[in-house]
């Protein structure tokens, strides 16, 4: 079965862990222990989230001079490189040699004119706390915006519109090898007034390229996983509950935090409403169980 595996940044690097190398190849050593089952069965797409890492390479580039800033797009192929390298490492020393890997640095086209360049809610580099992150707003123009308990930095992302390395990805799938890509929604590209192909300050949300990519290439199954089991009823409440089993429509009757939760369930309905396959929100450690059905939150036609 081809499927799409999207590795939430939040999966890979944990609510209020310190961005060190250190722990993101922990996290990425349990991610790659949950995906290593499905390679034998399955042709495999790996998709990952950059939220926490994109920020950080942020931060660094802003240390230099300011006419050496690095902007996003360069920043997001910089965070694909790195989180594909350290994927491919730990997927390699866990499966057997002749299984190949392959990363691919992805660019997708994103429209200028899309609304959400006037309205950030994409958040991206660490947590701080409210006097914190006022300072640095300050000091370096952001936009901010609460995340949990604490508040990041957020920026503007664009709805993917076209995937630019979709036949080289096939290619690969075909010669059964285990795909890396679209890394943090891939690199934000946009066509100029010249008509040429230009990067923009912007990050693309992987959730929403990750539908387009397992669309596009006709997965069968699509599975977004994160740090939360799967989506709860009244979230945050004593009263909450998970939702093992919905579809499109019923998901319509609830209202998601827009910076969190909302995209990963607009992405696997936009999924399933146009494929009539598969999707699956829920933990990473459960990825065996949610494939076969048993955890997370399967949304299905009906």
């Amino acid at each position: 079965m081809r499927m799409v595996v999207a590795l939430g940044g939040n999966a890979l690097l944990k609510r209020g862990e310190e961005m060190t190398i250190e722990n993101q190849r922990k996290n990425v050593k349990i991610a790659a222990k949950s995906i290593a089952p499905l390679v034998s069965k399955n042709q495999l797409v790996i998709t990952h989230g950059n939220g926490p890492q994109v920020g950080l390479l942020a931060l660094q580039a802003a240390s230099y001079e300011r006419k050496s800033e690095y902007p996003l797009d360069i920043l997001g192929a910089q965070s694909e490189g790195m989180l594909g390298y350290l994927i491919e490492q730990e997927l390699g020393n866990l499966l057997p040699v002749e299984i190949p890997f392959a990363t691919i640095l992805t660019m997708v086209e994103v429209d200028p004119e899309d609304p959400a360049f006037r309205n950030p809610t994409k958040p991206i580099g660490p947590s701080y706390d409210l006097d914190k992150i006022r300072i640095l707003a300050d000091e370096n123009n952001w936009e901010i915006a609460k995340d949990g308990e604490m508040w990041r930095r957020v920026v503007p992302s664009p709805e993917p519109h076209r995937i630019f390395e979709l036949r080289p990805i096939h290619w690969l799938l075909k010669k059964g090898t285990v795909v890396i890509c679209a890394g943090g929604g891939g690199i934000p590209t946009i066509y100029d007034k010249d008509g040429n192909l230009a990067g923009v300050e912007v990050v693309i949300d992987k959730d929403r390229a990750s539908a387009l990519l397992a669309r596009q290439l006709n997965a069968r199954l699509l599975i977004l996983a994160t740090d939360a089991k799967g989506i709860y009823k009244d979230w945050g409440q004593e009263k909450s509950q998970i939702i093992e089993q919905t579809t499109p429509d019923d998901l319509d009757l609830y209202d998601f935090e827009i910076g969190s939760m909302a995209p990963k369930v607009e992405a696997a309905c936009d999924f399933v409403r146009r494929t009539g396959e598969r999707a699956v929100i829920g933990s990473l450690e459960d990825i065996e169980a949610m494939v076969a059905g048993e955890a997370g939150t399967q949304i299905t036609i009906e």
